[in-house]
């Protein structure tokens, strides 16, 4: 990631949630399998797809990092409406998953690559919908200079690190599909309902940031 005069200063309340995030990551296992988002999701086949979660740290937002979301249109065929992050399905010429999600956010959202610090990944997370997704974590300083592409993304907004990282709001909801319950994770926060991959992705994020050392 290029860097420019200055930009390596970030808030204090953001310094130790990187440093602990790059330990832990780069810790052996730090990225084996999730349960996903579906029973039996384990045995079936699955296209591999990558997202990029972005986290955008910024000089003057002593409240620590954001989290960049975005929320899908709804004429999409995969997860219309949802709240996601930028990303989607291995493409060839894709030579690694930050590939795969470094291309879908410049597609999504116009981000520049070079605006990326990749720090890792997230264990893989297995959707009801056929994918098996790769969760790249990146670090993004300002300015970014998005420019959304509205046949997919509706709206691209930022919600505080801490507010995932709070285990009062995260929560549990069951649905019966097709006769068979499904179990997934949300956290909801104002007006958005962040909820399936999205939260469990966020969840793998939690987790890996609340273990002790």
């Amino acid at each position: 990631m290029s860097r420019e005069a200055g930009e390596d200063a970030i808030a204090p309340a953001a310094d130790g949630i990187v440093s602990r995030l790059r330990r832990r990551l780069a810790r052996p296992g730090a990225a084996t399998d999730a349960d996903g988002d579906w029973p039996g999701a384990g045995g079936q086949r699955h296209r591999p797809a990558a997202v990029l979660v972005p986290l955008v740290l910024r000089e003057t937002r002593e409240a620590g990092p954001t989290v960049l979301l975005t929320r899908r249109t709804d004429h999409l065929h995969h997860h219309p409406g949802q709240i996601s992050f930028p990303g989607g399905g291995m493409e060839t010429g894709d030579v690694s998953a930050e590939a795969t999600a470094l291309r879908e956010a410049r597609e999504e959202i116009g981000l520049s690559p070079d605006r990326v610090e990749i720090v890792g990944h997230l264990p893989d997370y297995l959707t009801g919908t056929g994918f098996r997704v790769t969760p790249v974590v990146g670090l993004l300083r300002p300015p970014l200079a998005l420019a959304v592409d509205d046949f997919e993304v509706a709206e691209v907004f930022e919600v505080p690190l801490a507010h995932f990282l709070d285990p009062a709001n995260h929560r549990r909801h069951t649905l019966r599909v097709e006769g068979v319950p499904r179990h997934f994770h949300a956290m909801p926060y104002g007006d958005y309902f962040i909820w399936g991959a999205t939260a469990g992705m966020l969840m793998s994020l939690y987790r890996l940031l609340s273990v002790a050392d």
